[in-house]
């Protein structure tokens, strides 16, 4: 129901808190599934200032190694650079660069002092057949390198990489031993991104998903090793002993260095239960997302409204009984962009979205021609096509019993940021037609209303013929 209002989009702020420390520039977050979210989904979506969690159906190794790419691919300063040693073939530098899709590398000795540094403009007009016996100390740059002290400020960084014509800028000790990288691609993306969700040393924001598995110990380490920001429970039941006893674990061999979601849960029992086991954000949701049909199948679940309020609820009393605010996540039952707000209205602080990104240019799947439209292929974690089945498992199956989701296409929408800007403007409009200034005080001020179906008729174009829907008319 509209308020009073003296707000404009413009002046709207969507950050909201992911965990305690943790703050994203819009309350987005794409779902770990298969179909959504992968290094390039999760790039996108720090870009524009949220954060993609990396879906589990990986090996630990390859999984890790997304969180690398993420992170690796913008930052302020690369505090841990890859380098290459002055022996290394061209064929194996070769290799390197074009795992990683980097144009060139500092060159350090066994001490890790600089000794040069090579990039595509050494390597231009060295013949292909060469790489095999051509090593970097033959081709690298290592007279007059151009490099700065620690401590240097990236407008700093900057002015020296233009007067000098470069665009990798060595930080080195007095020593010369190599410190970090500044690179003049990560100082253009931070500016053409500035709405972008960054850690403390710039580099994006990028979660990653883990299951109460056998191999959870090992996938824990190897991503926190790979740098990710936070993990998140991915489970169709959070209420459980093993989300609790994963949870401890994590606590017990990191304390709170390493951030962890939990869930998912539908009521206030299953989010005290989550809090008090260290969560640092809790998921809410089941059975209502679109490619989900647990309650279909097993009668599980809960509608997402009633759910959402409920949890929101238990969050604000814990609050007051302990002074920990823990965050919580709406996944699941997003329709049309309106239910965002709606969910934030309702208490959720950010919303998480499956089919809304899968949709998108950055998901993982083809783009498709079915009947005349580009569609993208869009399955379910429960469906037999991904096969997660550990995911819905509750300790005993060693295999899929019978499927929570179904397999499916979703139109395609194009690039992800020109989908996110315009759903965001929605979002904000409406908080300006609520009188709120931000997400908390959206909270606040919203007043909900039950609507009727026939409301919900009226709400949208109804008793015309849409001139798209009709497929000839004739001047007369």
């Amino acid at each position: 129901v509209p308020a009073y209002s003296e707000v404009t989009p413009d002046v709207v702020d969507v950050t909201a808190w992911l965990t305690p420390s943790i703050s994203l520039n819009i309350p987005l977050v794409s779902a770990a599934m298969d179909t959504v979210t992968e290094s390039e989904m999760a790039i996108a979506m720090a870009r524009n200032g949220g954060i993609g969690v990396l879906h589990r159906n990986l090996s630990i190794d390859d999984q890790a190694a997304q969180v690398d790419v993420v992170k690796r691919s913008e930052s302020g300063m690369i505090t841990d650079p890859l380098t290459v040693n002055p022996e290394v073939t061209l064929a194996d530098l070769d290799k390197l660069c074009g795992k990683f899709h980097i144009s060139g590398l500092p060159v350090v000795d066994k001490e890790n002092k600089l000794v040069g540094i090579i990039t595509n403009r050494d390597m231009r007009f060295i013949a292909s057949e060469d790489y095999d016996t051509l090593k970097v100390k033959d081709v690298m740059t290592k007279e007059n390198l151009v490099t700065a002290p620690e401590g240097t400020t990236l407008a700093e960084a900057k002015e020296i990489l233009r007067r000098h014509k470069v665009e990798k800028l060595p930080i080195v000790d007095k020593d010369f031993h190599l410190k970090g990288l500044i690179t003049i691609k990560d100082i253009e993306k931070a500016e053409v991104y500035p709405n972008s969700a960054r850690d403390e040393k710039g580099r994006l924001l990028v979660g990653a998903a883990i299951g109460a598995t056998a191999d959870v110990l090992d996938r824990v380490a190897a991503l926190v090793e790979a740098g990710v920001d936070v993990l998140v429970m991915d489970s169709s039941e959070g209420y459980s002993y093993w989300q609790k006893h994963c949870l401890e674990w994590i606590r017990s061999k990191y304390g709170d260095t390493v951030k962890v979601g939990a869930g998912n849960v539908v009521d206030g029992e299953g989010f005290r239960f989550l809090a008090e086991a260290g969560a640092d954000f809790v998921k809410i949701g089941i059975g209502g997302g679109s490619i989900c049909i647990t309650r279909e199948t097993k009668g599980i679940g809960r509608g997402q409204a009633t759910a959402v309020i409920e949890v929101a609820k238990a969050r604000d009393e814990y609050y007051k009984e302990t002074g920990i605010y823990v965050p919580i996540c709406s996944d699941g039952g997003i329709v049309h962009d309106y239910h965002i707000t709606l969910a934030l209205a309702m208490g959720a602080d950010f919303v998480m979205l499956g089919r809304y990104f899968a949709r998108f240019d950055e998901s993982p799947t083809n783009k498709v021609r079915i009947n005349g439209q580009y569609m993208k292929e869009y399955w379910g974690e429960g469906s037999n096509r991904a096969r997660n089945w550990q995911r819905y498992d509750l300790g005993g199956s060693t295999k899929l019993s019978f499927e929570e989701g179904v397999d499916s296409y979703v139109p395609y929408a194009g690039p992800l940021a020109d989908g996110v800007q315009t759903t965001l403007y929605k979002v904000k409009s409406t908080m300006c037609n609520c009188g709120a200034l931000s997400i908390p005080e959206l909270q606040q001020k919203a007043k909900l209303t039950v609507v009727s179906s026939t409301s919900i008729v009226e709400g949208g174009s109804h008793d015309v013929v849409l001139k798209n829907a009709t497929p000839s008319i004739m001047n007369g």
